[in-house]
């Protein structure tokens, strides 16, 4: 026993360990990451916005139609937004289908000015601005997944372990119940994490892109294959749609998760790659 639990009486208290959790590489692509999904994010929404219906097949069918934003006029002759998923219909004005624009008057449009990139209809600057940083992206992409394979990366911190696996209801509740890891365990990503991060690195974002090209009729021409894997332009705009949508829910937990369990120790080690570890209790 030491002199300090001797003169206390009691076992000392265990002092913080700062790790290097992310290194350069990885802290880099992050970023570019974060910046590329923004502007994809708001620019796509404003190519959406040019024409705010989705379906599957080759062709539009508005018959059969997978979801739809658009203004109708209400019983009293008033502007409404109407929002349809499937066979259900909502009532979204002020949000989808009918929005104030930029000059405070009631617009028809998909997703509000606030949201698209340019705030104001054009489609073409929208389609400039989505199709740089796409590239930028996928560039990006591909240099965090060398870096990840060639260091091993995500053999070693993205890999799931069997014993996770068989805890993942109990990781499940401990989130829940917003309980973090501390001490050894904390130096590692936990199940959900793990198996969120590959969903969204080896299934969304891959099928952002090659959906993103199935839609270019430049690039059919190279891959004509790409049509018939998405069962033609209109279901690959779709799964486009959805698989946009699954990171940006993503994200959100990301964020939540990050301003939940520290803020300034989770932005640090983005930073620097220092990440500061609690004593298990």
């Amino acid at each position: 026993m030491s002199v300090e639990a001797v003169e206390t009486g009691r076992e000392p208290l265990e002092k913080p360990e700062v790790v290097y959790r992310h290194a350069l590489p990885v802290r880099l692509t992050h970023w570019v990451n974060v910046l590329c999904l923004a502007i994809l994010l708001m620019s796509g929404l404003q190519i959406f916005n040019a024409h705010t219906h989705l379906y599957f097949g080759n062709r539009s069918d508005p018959q059969n139609e997978v979801l739809s934003m658009r203004a109708v006029r209400g019983a009293d002759g008033k502007p409404v937004g109407l929002t349809t998923i499937g066979t259900t219909t909502f009532h979204t004005t002020g949000v989808f289908g009918l929005s104030r624009g930029d000059d405070g008057q009631w617009e028809a449009r998909g997703f509000p000015s606030w949201i698209t990139l340019p705030s104001y209809r054009d489609l073409a600057t929208g389609r400039r601005w989505h199709f740089f940083f796409a590239w930028l992206f996928v560039i990006n992409g591909l240099a965090y997944l060398t870096y990840s394979l060639l260091s091993g990366h995500v053999r070693r911190d993205l890999s799931p372990t069997g014993r996770q696996l068989r805890n993942i209801g109990h990781d499940i509740v401990e989130h829940l119940r917003l309980r973090f890891p501390k001490g050894e365990e904390a130096k590692h990503y936990n199940v959900l994490q793990k198996l969120a991060y590959l969903a969204v690195i080896f299934v969304l974002l891959p099928l952002v892109v090659l959906t993103g090209m199935t839609m270019s009729p430049g690039l059919d021409a190279a891959f004509p294959f790409l049509v018939e894997i998405f069962g033609g332009r209109q279901s690959a705009r779709t799964i486009h749609f959805l698989c946009a949508t699954g990171i940006v829910l993503f994200v959100f937990v990301h964020v939540a998760m990050v301003l939940i369990s520290g803020v300034w120790n989770n932005m640090r080690s983005m930073i620097t790659g220092h990440y500061r570890i609690e004593p298990a209790e």
